[in-house]
């Protein structure tokens, strides 16, 4: 996931007896994807919406940072407004650290601390400093859930910048996982979590850290995760969409592990990006091969495929998708594949920008396997709009997946205009 917790790169996940019919349906969705309460109501007196059960394929998971509530000025109260709460089944909370072999706080400021006033918090009363009195992102969570009963929240851990802290976990797996179920049912916040989310870049792979604990090491913490969780308990996990040959998905036993979990996140965006300074440009979340992608394997049909055929069930697969877009500068070219000079300029950071910047200030002029694209000036973007997003909901119900997933929120209109295109 993305910043500051989040990368290069990220990646999910199922079987075949339905596959020549649902491959069909998708060969033909791809083939034609692939071308050149108002803010002043107080939220307590709204009615309470009890969310339906989720089945399989229906699954809206998406990723709330604790570093949004700074610059970005994002809040649990933005996720009512919006009418994203309505949508969502499940939040991830994004990160709690990972250190000397432990499940621990991220930012303890955001997390439980930060006081909120009347007109800052979802249900219009402001947060106390009574002796135990939980504030924060923990508190307005709480808060949300009792406005949808039916919403659950994960505790996310790891992330790009927290990763290197997995391997020190994986050497005493139980002994992490106990830390694990001891952080997220503390007496203080056990009735905001209803799991945990694992998100380590990567198992006996290379993100901002390599990591060499073996190819069994992902499964050993899952299966410990699981043990220590129950089956009452969600436990799940994001993992690398690398389908190329000795990739990421090869250096980790992800088939293996699927039984411990809930289900995967397969990070199917971020395949490529400024960090290749002079390009070529590519849409950084494919949902399909195309004629020059730079990289066999790196889109959301190689990925799933790859996955599947593991023998990973389709529905412990959600699908992923980027509330942003990657940019490069310099560039002449409007179709893929172009030359750069560098990363675009992007508000928080080079090459990246959210969603509801880029659809004014560099609309979309093309698409190419499954996603839009965008040139403007010198500049050239890609990311998804609701018309891909559609697109790749039926891919998803195609492939029989249990639903889809997206990093995060924050990057979305206010109004929710991304998030109401997921099916």
């Amino acid at each position: 996931m993305l910043r500051p917790h989040r990368k290069r790169s990220p990646r999910r996940l199922i079987a075949a007896a339905t596959a020549l019919c649902t491959a069909a349906l998708a060969g033909t969705l791809l083939a034609q994807s692939a071308t050149a309460h108002p803010a002043g109501a107080p939220t307590a007196q709204r009615p309470s919406v009890v969310a339906k059960p989720a089945a399989a394929g229906d699954k809206v998971v998406g990723y709330f940072t604790n570093w949004g509530v700074y610059d970005r000025n994002y809040h649990v109260k933005n996720i009512e407004t919006s009418g994203s709460a309505g949508k969502l089944t499940h939040i991830n909370y994004a990160f709690g650290n990972v250190q000397g072999g432990k499940c621990a706080i991220g930012d303890s400021y955001a997390d439980y601390d930060k006081a909120y006033t009347a007109d800052q918090s979802v249900d219009g009363k402001a947060d106390t400093w009574d002796d135990g009195a939980l504030r924060g992102n923990f508190n307005q969570l709480r808060k949300l859930k009792k406005l949808h009963p039916g919403l659950k929240v994960i505790w996310s851990f790891g992330g790009w910048t927290w990763s290197g802290g997995f391997t020190e976990a994986a050497k005493n797996p139980d002994a992490f996982a106990q830390s694990c179920l001891d952080l997220v049912e503390d007496k203080r916040w056990a009735d905001v979590f209803d799991g945990i989310d694992i998100d380590w870049e990567y198992p006996n792979a290379c993100g901002l850290t390599c990591d060499t604990s073996g190819k069994e090491a992902f499964t050993h913490v899952m299966k410990a995760l699981r043990s220590k969780f129950g089956q009452d308990n969600l436990v799940t996990a994001a993992i690398t969409a690398d389908a190329s040959d000795g990739g990421k998905i090869d250096a980790a036993d992800y088939a293996g592990a699927a039984q411990y979990v809930d289900w995967y996140n397969p990070m199917t965006y971020d395949y490529f990006g400024a960090w290749d300074a002079k390009g070529p440009t590519a849409p950084h979340s494919p949902l399909s091969s195309y004629d020059g992608i730079p990289k066999a394997g790196f889109n959301t049909t190689d990925t799933t495929k790859k996955l599947k055929d593991l023998g990973i069930p389709a529905g412990k697969l959600l699908l992923g998708i980027g509330f942003y877009g990657r940019g490069w500068a310099g560039v002449t070219q409007d179709a893929p594949g172009g030359t750069a000079t560098g990363a675009a300029a992007g508000k928080y950071e080079a090459g990246i920008d959210d969603y509801k910047v880029l659809k004014d200030r560099c609309p979309a002029t093309g698409k190419v396997g499954g996603t839009a694209y965008a040139k403007c000036g010198d500049q050239w973007w890609s990311y998804d709009t609701p018309e891909t997003i559609g697109t790749k909901m039926a891919f998803k119900d195609a492939q029989g997946m249990g639903g889809t997933f997206f990093w995060e929120l924050s990057g979305d209109t206010a109004n929710g205009e991304l998030i109401k295109s997921i099916k």
